[in-house]
């Protein structure tokens, strides 16, 4: 919903162009960064206890955004939700995957969970656009009035759980826990300045290096810690990286595309932010499709396929879009916005299931940690990456309206070139995937 409120936020608070993409970096930083230790937080502390308790974090700070009064105060809250999101999201996905045994059963909830994540995406489009209409400040506020009927709901209705027992001595693994976020802060930070103009490319290369030093540090606490906040013989999992992997690949895909269709639509042909949002609403078809149509598919042919299906489309819907001319109408784009949400339908919710699949009770909310984490490097990576290459494409140029469709053309080959190297990457596992399971497996 924030996007299109960024103008209004901007005249009301004075703040600068730089500052103004803090609004939206400070919450991937915060998401990103403390994803990793958020999902593991969930399986040691309880998945039940952390989805409430940041879920009330959420409400408190978004509604902090809604009250702002300086630019630094609304950063500040869009950090602090984003590092609420960390914690709440893979607890949120564990209370699923370990409330249901693997198989069917499991797959028919994260498919229905993907759908209403599809659901929220669609209908947040159109509700930023009539919100903004109103007052920026009801982007902010509308979360607060729905999480807090959320966390009213939640306290009943989620199942208890209750922390594992620990051994005599047992210590939680504080220096993992401290390179890991650094180092996940710092990658992402590396991701978000990639693609923003005027970005200290010094600054950018020594967060980079900062970040891989780190992350070689983790790597070597973690081999000798009694008790490792990520057991690193789960990294190697084939199913679970190339699930991981592809998540990355399509989040980036897909969030690229979307960037630039809304900056084609908005900036180059004019429609207001809610016509936008009702054009690109026919992605949401996936809400409906991934929990009556992909479990059936899943059931079939299995995970891998159907989400090499899901790829396979996106590269097709993504291509169709590369033509886009400056007269475009709406039924010439509605291809591309219908087969897109078929895409997601079918790659989304099975990736899920994939990243979790054989996973221990004990580590499902790591699980969901490292694949809400590959999401957020690929949405992020996918922004930074079609806005770098619209830039190079624009660079120097007259700045006509035919100038900015060349610019978008070139940008649109990163969605494509995305999805057909995770097409690739899942491909590859197709030989080694286990067979679908039937009505009565058990996993």
């Amino acid at each position: 919903m924030l996007n299109v409120a960024l103008p209004s936020i901007r005249a009301d608070l004075g703040m600068s162009t730089g500052a103004l993409s803090w609004v939206l970096s400070a919450y991937v930083l915060g998401y990103g960064g403390f994803m990793l230790l958020g999902g593991r937080t969930a399986d040691l502390l309880g998945r039940r206890r952390m989805f409430l308790c940041w879920l009330t974090v959420f409400v408190l700070f978004s509604g902090l955004g809604g009250l702002a009064g300086e630019g630094w105060v609304l950063i500040l809250a869009r950090f602090a939700t984003g590092l609420s999101a960390a914690f709440m999201t893979p607890a949120g996905l564990a209370v699923i995957t370990t409330a249901f045994a693997e198989g069917p059963q499991r797959n028919r909830a994260l498919l229905v969970y993907a759908g209403t994540a599809a659901a929220g995406f669609s209908l947040g489009l159109v509700a930023g656009g009539l919100l903004a209409a109103v007052s920026w400040r009801w982007v902010f506020f509308a979360p607060v009035l729905l999480a807090g009927a959320l966390l009213l709901a939640a306290i009943p209705l989620l199942p208890r759980d209750t922390a594992p027992v620990r051994r005599p001595g047992e210590r939680f693994d504080l220096a993992g826990a401290v390179t890991a976020t650094g180092a996940m802060l710092l990658l992402v930070y590396t991701v978000v300045r990639l693609g923003e103009p005027g970005a200290s490319a010094v600054w950018t290369a020594a967060a980079l290096a900062g970040g891989l030093a780190l992350l070689a540090v983790f790597a070597a606490v973690e081999r000798r810690s009694a008790a490792p906040l990520v057991r690193l013989g789960l990294l190697r999992s084939g199913p679970l990286l190339r699930a991981n992997l592809g998540a990355m690949l399509f989040a980036g895909s897909f969030f690229g595309f979307q960037f630039v269709a809304t900056l084609y639509l908005q900036d180059l042909r004019g429609w207001t932010p809610l016509q936008t949002g009702l054009a690109l609403l026919a992605v949401g078809v996936d809400a409906v499709l991934a929990p009556t149509l992909t479990p059936r598919l899943v059931e079939r042919f299995g995970n891998a396929r159907v989400i090499l299906g899901g790829f396979c489309l996106a590269a097709l819907s993504y291509a169709l879009f590369l033509p886009v001319g400056l007269d475009w109408t709406y039924p010439m784009m509605f291809p591309t916005m219908i087969l897109t949400g078929l895409a997601f339908a079918l790659a989304y919710g099975p990736l899920t299931i994939a990243a979790t699949e054989g996973i221990a009770e004990e580590e499902q909310g790591l699980a969901g940690g490292l694949l809400n984490t590959s999401f957020q490097f690929g949405a992020a990576l996918g922004l930074s990456v079609v806005t770098a290459v619209n830039l190079a494409a624009t660079a120097g140029g007259p700045g006509t309206a035919q100038a900015g469709l060349e610019g978008f053309r070139a940008a649109l080959v990163v969605p494509v070139a995305a999805v057909l190297l995770g097409a690739l990457v899942t491909a590859s596992g197709l030989g080694r995937s286990r067979p679908a399971a039937g009505p009565g497996a058990s996993g």
